[in-house]
Order: C-alpha cells, then sequence, then structure tokens
C-alpha cells in the first residue's frame, strides 16, 4: 500500500514522479510522465475510440468520499463508455485540479485506486495535467480504447426498426445509493445499504461483454447508462431517428432495489436516476439466443426491456401497455 503521509502537497512534479509515474510504467509512449506530451503507436489494424468524462465533487461524487474509490469511479465511468463502443481498452490522460490544502495523504489514496484499476483493466496512464483550483475538486479523464478497423463501430446511431431493447446487469442500485448516503430510506437492512452504495461509488463497466457484443452480428446499436435508461435510450432512439417502447415491469432490480421498491413508490427514479453504467443496447430479435449465449457465458445478466419502431422518442409503458409519465428523462448537467 502506498504510505499516506498527512502533510500539505509536495510541489507538482514531486506529485507526478512520486504518486503517477508508476501508473504509467506500463505505457512506454508516456515516457515516464517526464514530457508534456505522450506518444502512440496503435497496433496495426486498429483504429482508436477516445471517450472523455469529467468529475466534480458535490455533483458526481461525495466529497468525503473515499479517494481511492473516487479514483476508481472516475477510471470506470470512463471504461464504460469504451465497453459500450465494443473497445479494447490502451491508455488514459488523467486532469486532477486539487482544492488548496489538499493533504498529499489524500492524494496517495487516490493515486492507489487509479493504480488498481489502471493495472486490472489494462488502462495505464499516459499523460495529463495536475493543478490547483480554489475549488471545488475536479476531476477528468480521457480514455483510448482501440477497436478493429475493419469493423463497424457500434454507435448509437445504428438502431433500427424491429430490433429488441436489451439492458445488461440491473437498474437504479446507483440512484439508491446516493439517496441512501444522503439519509434516504434509513430502515432498509445494513447488507442492502452496503450493496446499494458499493453500485454508486463503484461502477461495474461492462468491458469484456462489449467487446464480445461489438463482433456479434445483428447488434446495432449501443450506449452505456450513465444519464438513466429511459434518458440513454433515449439518445439511441434520437441518433437513429427512431422511437422504442419500454416496458416498466421488465426493469432488472437487484434484490436491495426490490426492498426498496416494497415500501415506496420509486420506480420513475430507477428508470431515470443514472449512474448505472450498464449497456443498453438494440439487435435484431435473430440475435437473441446468441446475445443470451454470451451472457450466460459472462455470468452476466440480461434483460429484454423493450422494442424499436418508427417514431420519436422513448414511451415508458407499465405491465397493462398503459403510458407510464414521467417529469423528467433522466440526468441533465444544464
Amino acid at each position: 500500500m502506498v504510505a499516506a503521509p498527512t502533510s500539505p502537497m509536495a510541489g507538482e512534479f514531486d506529485i507526478i514522479a512520486r504518486y503517477f509515474a508508476p501508473i504509467a510504467a506500463a505505457f512506454p509512449g508516456a515516457l515516464g510522465l517526464k514530457d508534456d506530451a505522450a506518444l502512440f503507436d496503435p497496433p496495426a489494424g486498429s483504429r482508436l475510440v477516445v471517450t472523455a468524462d469529467a468529475m466534480v465533487a458535490g455533483v458526481h461524487f461525495l466529497a468525503d468520499d473515499p479517494p481511492d474509490l473516487i479514483a476508481r469511479k472516475l477510471m470506470r465511468v470512463n471504461l464504460s463508455d469504451l465497453a459500450a463502443k465494443g473497445a479494447t481498452p490502451y491508455a488514459c490522460l488523467l486532469t486532477i485540479c486539487l482544492p488548496s490544502g489538499t493533504e498529499e495523504g489524500w492524494i496517495a489514496a487516490f493515486a492507489e485506486g487509479l493504480a488498481a484499476d489502471a493495472g486490472d483493466y489494462g488502462l495505464p496512464l499516459a499523460g495529463g495535467d495536475t493543478t490547483r483550483t480554489p475549488g471545488p475538486l475536479t476531476l477528468s479523464l480521457t480514455a483510448v480504447g482501440l477497436a478493429p478497423a475493419g469493423r463497424a463501430p457500434l454507435l448509437r446511431s445504428g438502431a433500427k426498426a424491429g430490433d429488441l431493447v436489451f439492458v445488461t446487469g440491473t437498474i437504479g442500485d446507483a440512484h439508491l445509493g446516493l439517496a441512501v448516503q444522503q439519509g434516504e430510506f434509513a430502515a432498509l437492512p445494513p447488507e442492502h445499504r452496503a450493496a446499494l452504495i458499493a453500485r454508486y461509488r463503484l461502477p461495474q463497466p461492462r468491458v469484456a461483454f462489449g467487446q464480445a457484443l461489438a463482433a456479434l452480428p445483428g447488434v446495432h446499436a449501443a450506449a452505456d447508462v450513465s444519464d438513466g435508461l429511459v434518458a440513454d435510450l433515449g439518445h439511441i432512439c434520437a441518433a437513429s431517428g427512431l422511437a422504442a417502447r419500454l416496458a416498466a415491469d421488465k426493469l432488472p432490480l437487484s434484490a436491495a432495489a426490490q426492498a426498496v421498491m416494497a415500501t415506496a413508490d420509486v420506480r420513475a427514479r430507477l428508470l431515470t436516476g443514472g449512474d448505472d453504467y450498464e449497456i443498453v443496447f438494440t439487435a435484431a430479435p435473430a440475435a437473441e439466443a446468441a446475445l443470451r449465449a454470451l451472457a450466460r457465458a459472462q455470468g452476466l445478466l440480461l434483460t429484454l426491456v423493450g422494442s424499436v419502431a418508427a417514431g420519436q422518442g422513448v414511451t415508458v409503458v407499465d405491465e397493462a401497455g398503459g403510458v407510464i409519465s414521467l417529469l423528467q428523462k433522466g440526468y441533465r448537467h444544464f
């Protein structure tokens, strides 16, 4: 474990050398983080897939969340974007804006979490920037992935009328986890509270599933579920010029979410809450058997939640087919 002194921050280049250069050691193009740019030399036959996500204290995580988990969440929300494109992680760039007075122990713990996921997911650090801010803590990661140059990319815009809509994992846990941290659902059993908080703090990007998904015939469009299931399916619809029908009674729920549902009407919040970092995608009906076999092979829950047709937007229906009106479709920054 990295030592966690409680002294104020060292200088910028000392911080980089002590905490971040070791995370870059696996990527030769990082040049040991001693230069002001990185060199990318992707393998022949590959194209680069690049995504970036920023996280701000008080908006995307709580300021007193453990720093190692903040770092891992930053990694994983970007990995989730790569997963939805079927890309293989390659390298990343980090920008970290530290409030004045940040103790070096916080930086050490943050770097430890970053290093853990960089190793586990094969996403070494290639460069970035470290600076000071009057606050709040602001983080940005640019993740670079690889995809076969000769294969059609898995985009939001490829959905076709008649497609089925599937989603991985369970939906709504992260939203409920934030709510638990903010004092809601106090009567939930401790094990459910812990499970929901864990889903909020530490997403599980579906990288391996996304890579296999992109190679399957009949899979047409995909997005990661960051703004909420309804909103992100809506992004697919808007990009593809089509509509989707989403069955609320098919929403895959964890045991913890079901426990909340038993005591409170939170269905709309689960549909729109965001931070799930699962994959929602559309595929031809003929692909369903292969998709279910893939999910079984990876031990991943896969649920058929809707269908695609001509039209615009997402219509959410109940078990009787009645339309459910939602005040908002998902998380919006502005």
